[in-house]
C-alpha cells in the first residue's frame, strides 16, 4: 500500500488524461446521455480518488438517463454537470500531486513500500528508507531512521466480555491490535519524514533512531508523536 507515494502505473495513467479531451469527453457523455466517450482515456488507473468520482459521474449519467418528467429531467441534468465537473478536478488534483512529486523528487525520495516485521511485540520499530540532496546538481545521500513505539497494552474495560475469551482468542486479538498500531506508527513516520523535508529539513540531521512520543491526552500516537526535529511537548 503506498502512503505517500503515487504508485508508477497510476502516474503514467494520470500523465496520459488530456484535459481538454477529457472536458469535452465528459460533455459528450451528459449531451449523448451514455458514458462511452469515456472509455478511452483509462480514468480507472488514476487511482482511487478519481475513480471514486468516476462512479459518481456514471451514476449520474444514468440517472439522467431514467429520468422522464421535465423536472426531474433538468434536476438529474444538473447533478450530471456538477458530477461531471468532480470529476475533472478530481484528475486535476492528482495532476497536481503527481507535479508535486516530481519536484520535490528532485530533492528527496522517501520510500512507502514498507513491510511489516514477521513477529510482532509491544516494542514495535519502522525504518524508513530516504535518499535526499541538498541541491538537484548535489550527489544523492541515504539515510534509514527506525522509529520505535512502545505500546501500551493495559485491557479495555469499555466492554466487559460474556465470558472469558480463550487464549486463542486473545493472541489473535492482541496480533489484529499489534499489526494495526504498527501500520498507524508507518503512516506517521513517513507523513513526518515527509513534512520535514518539506519544510527544508537537513538529511544529515535525520536521527539514525527516535522514540516516538505518545500524546499526553490518553496516550496512543497522534500526529506530532513522530517529528523528531520538535521540541517534546509538555
Amino acid at each position: 500500500m503506498s502512503y505517500i507515494n503515487l504508485p508508477s502505473d497510476q502516474q503514467a495513467a494520470i500523465s496520459d488524461v488530456d484535459e481538454t479531451v477529457l472536458r469535452a469527453a465528459v460533455r459528450k457523455c451528459i449531451d449523448e446521455e451514455h458514458v462511452g466517450p469515456l472509455h478511452g482515456l483509462d480514468l480507472i488507473s488514476c487511482g482511487p480518488y478519481v475513480a471514486t468520482k468516476l462512479r459518481g459521474f456514471q451514476q449520474a449519467i444514468a440517472e439522467y438517463i431514467k429520468a422522464k418528467a421535465y423536472a426531474k429531467r433538468d434536476r438529474t441534468r444538473q447533478d450530471a454537470l456538477h458530477a461531471g465537473s468532480d470529476l475533472i478536478h478530481a484528475v486535476q488534483q492528482m495532476k497536481g500531486r503527481l507535479e508535486t512529486e516530481r519536484q520535490e523528487g528532485e530533492l528527496f525520495f522517501i520510500d512507502d513500500q514498507i513491510r511489516p516485521p514477521f513477529h510482532l511485540s509491544k516494542r514495535l520499530s519502522v525504518r524508513v528508507p530516504f535518499r535526499w540532496r541538498a541541491s538537484p546538481s548535489a550527489d544523492w545521500k541515504n539515510g534509514q531512521p527506525t522509529f520505535i513505539y512502545d505500546l501500551p497494552l493495559q485491557p479495555s474495560y469499555n466492554q466487559p466480555p460474556k465470558r472469558k475469551p480463550s487464549a486463542a482468542q486473545v493472541a489473535r486479538d492482541l496480533e489484529d491490535r499489534l499489526f494495526g498500531e504498527w501500520e498507524r506508527l508507518k503512516a506517521q513516520a513517513l507523513f513526518s519524514m515527509r513534512e520535514f523535508f518539506r519544510d527544508g529539513g537537513d538529511g544529515d540531521a535525520v536521527p539514525e533512531v527516535f522514540t516516538v512520543r505518545p500524546s499526553t491526552y490518553g496516550g496512543g500516537l497522534n500526529n506530532f508523536s513522530c517529528n523528531f526535529w520538535q521540541p517534546e511537548r509538555p
